[in-house]
């Protein structure tokens, strides 16, 4: 078996080892922090191919971020849900960008708060050129919830890649995790702009890092570093 295990993955398929290795270099590279913006008039200049990661507060995306660079402490990671309210760039080397988007779905959140974050999500993904995926976290042990289904309708309709990554999956038994990710697959069929394949993550047990790491290899800025890249059919 070459990578991570197919059961990273859903559907599974087992990754190639030389992608394995890339997005093991890729991620290796110096990982430091460039801006955070909490108006879009504040977003730094389109310098590097981004890649954004959203979801509902609380559900993993700072550990998970720090979990793929190995640097404990680059995204911020807080106790409160809510806390993160701009949206935070960080550099990877000179190759990605990688863009923490605040988390939604607080519930002590005001209407005034939501609006904004919404505003600001929904301009950046319909203006910025240089995005080009946006890996959506969704808790494992809930699978996808109302709160989550607006935004998956905005990124449709902003036209924006996006992909499932379940978070927190040492946290639930093969059998149910497996039914939550033939669940979200089956709702993400309806969606245009949704990719196919869904990551199975766990920022505590390292688990799917590698996987992870492999596709986002695909976006490096260099051309002839992405063609390398390539995954396999």
């Amino acid at each position: 078996m070459t990578g991570d295990s197919p059961a990273d993955l859903f559907p599974p398929r087992e990754l190639d080892a030389d992608l394995v290795a890339a997005g093991m270099r890729l991620f290796a590279r110096d990982a430091r922090f460039i801006a955070g913006a909490a108006e879009p008039a504040a977003l730094p200049p389109e310098s590097l191919p981004e890649i954004a990661f959203a979801g509902r507060s609380n559900v993993g995306k700072s550990s998970l971020v720090n979990a793929l660079t190995g640097r404990r402490m680059l995204a911020r990671i807080s106790n409160t849900p809510g806390r993160t309210r701009q949206i935070n760039f960080f550099d990877l080397g000179g190759a990605l960008m990688l863009v923490d988007l605040p988390g939604y779905g607080y519930a002590e959140a005001s209407k005034v708060a939501v609006k904004r974050w919404t505003g600001s999500v929904r301009r950046y993904l319909q203006s910025r050129a240089a995005l080009r995926r946006v890996c959506l976290l969704i808790d494992s042990r809930h699978g996808i919830k109302d709160v989550d289904r607006p935004i998956l309708d905005m990124l449709d309709r902003a036209a924006v890649s996006y992909q499932i990554i379940l978070t927190k999956t040492d946290k639930l038994g093969p059998a149910a995790l497996a039914a939550t990710a033939e669940r979200v697959s089956a709702e993400l069929a309806s969606h245009t702009a949704a990719h196919p394949e869904i990551m199975l993550t766990s920022a505590e047990a390292r688990r799917g890092i590698a996987a992870m790491r492999a596709t986002l290899a695909n976006f490096v800025a260099d051309p002839t570093a992405a063609l390398a890249f390539q995954p396999g059919p």
